[in-house]
């Protein structure tokens, strides 16, 4: 087999990008569904209720002050773009939740914002290791286009299931869908099959 000097053939596909998806590079759209507001960590608080056995509430400072986690890997929007080889620091919704003690019959999250977005998750997307609340971007306070002073941090899922301005996780036996789940979009969002809206 011969080639014309210069090609190459097409570019193998980056096994990390997962089906319809593109990697936008070193961009990161900002994409929203209300005004972006300028909270103030003085009075930043975020709290688990509903199916517990202990509600729980954080202040800014105490959250901050709880052992800390890493997230390393890549996030997908349901708008097609993916960014690849990124970090994220906050805490996992693990440690968060064992300080709630969710009830046996807890099988659901509505997650909640404090602009009164919601989103909701089955509890199995969110615990073991899946999900974090996070306030550092690449090292660097999470600017709050993109959801400062704290977002949820839900990787495996499309990222409109990253809750921006995340002020905290209700409990449910049911599921209870968010903003976007009630205007046509997928209940669960994963990026590898591709469900994106209802239906997929």
């Amino acid at each position: 087999m011969t080639f014309t000097r210069g090609f190459r053939g097409r570019r193998a596909r980056d096994p990390r990008l997962p089906p319809g998806q593109y990697d936008v590079g070193a961009d990161w759209p900002v994409l929203t569904a209300e005004a972006t507001p300028t909270l103030s960590t003085a009075t930043w608080s975020f709290n688990i209720e509903g199916l517990v056995e202990q509600p729980v509430k954080w202040t800014w400072d105490e959250i901050r002050a709880l052992p800390g986690s890493d997230y390393a890997g890549d996030i997908h929007c349901v708008t097609t773009w993916s960014k690849l080889g990124v970090s994220f620091h906050g805490v996992s919704v693990d440690t968060l939740l064992a300080a709630a003690r969710p009830m046996p019959s807890a099988g659901y999250v509505l997650a909640t914002s404090h602009t009164g977005y919601t989103t909701n998750l089955p509890l199995a997307d969110v615990t073991g290791g899946k999900a974090w609340v996070v306030w550092d971007f690449e090292g660097q306070p999470l600017g709050r286009e993109h959801g400062g002073p704290a977002r949820l941090l839900v990787p495996h899922l499309y990222f409109w299931k990253s809750a921006k301005w995340v002020s905290g996780l209700r409990l449910l036996d049911h599921d209870e869908p968010g903003f976007w789940e009630r205007n046509g979009y997928h209940d669960r969002g994963d990026p590898w099959l591709e469900q994106r809206y209802q239906g997929d």
